[in-house]
């Protein structure tokens, strides 16, 4: 019996799973107003970085947890794509999903650089991120590395306007030109993990 069913489970995920193709524009919205408003809690109303690295710690747990379960599980990855078709996307059907990758590279540079150098480079992968996703989508046409050229300068830009509120604008102008390169280039690493470590490494080695 286990077999008959196995087709009909693995349909059922091809067919969730195609419903989350395209741009997502509530998934951009979403991605972005996470960043900001951690970036807001830590920056602006006063959260210390030591009650929100076991807050980031505890969802990181629960989101793991999920992820090896829905993996695990064809029937459980179903109801994830099912209950959060407008945020889920296609290559997270057999990867961890972006969000826990998210949750990671917050909590690291929380955890492992000076506050501000960490609330820059979340901000960065807030606001850079869905911009030139959704820049490079609909416009781009040449290609850089594993993105595009208009792609890639949206990048560039949004992370500029986000770097320059923690540094002068020469550290930030070099910083977002650093982590725009890596971003494009990071064919096998996911953005939500590699551009707010870029963007943090490079703030400390500039500006110490």
């Amino acid at each position: 019996m286990a077999e008959d069913h196995e087709p009909v489970e693995e349909g059922s995920l091809s067919e969730v799973v195609e419903e989350t193709r395209g741009i997502q524009p509530w998934r951009r919205a979403f991605h972005a107003t996470n960043g900001t408003l951690l970036v807001l809690a830590l920056g602006v109303f006063g959260l210390e970085v030591s009650l929100a690295l076991p807050i980031l710690g505890g969802i990181l747990v629960f989101m793991l947890v999920l992820d090896g379960l829905r993996l695990l599980d064809p029937k459980v990855n179903v109801l994830f794509f099912r209950a959060f078709a407008s945020l889920a996307s296609p290559r997270e059907a057999t990867k961890i999903a972006s969000s826990t990758w998210y949750a990671i590279s917050a909590f690291l540079v929380l955890l492992l650089f000076p506050k501000a150098y960490a609330l820059a480079g979340i901000l960065v992968l807030a606001w850079g991120d869905p911009a030139a996703n959704l820049v490079g989508r609909r416009w781009g046409r040449i290609p850089f590395l594993a993105g595009t050229v208009l792609g890639t300068a949206t990048f560039l830009l949004v992370a500029f306007l986000a770097l320059v509120l923690f540094v002068p604008w020469w550290i930030a102008l070099v910083t977002a030109a650093v982590t725009a390169v890596v971003e494009a280039a990071a064919v096998d690493l996911d953005d939500n993990l590699i551009v707010p470590l870029t963007a943090a490494v490079v703030l400390f080695l500039i500006a110490g």
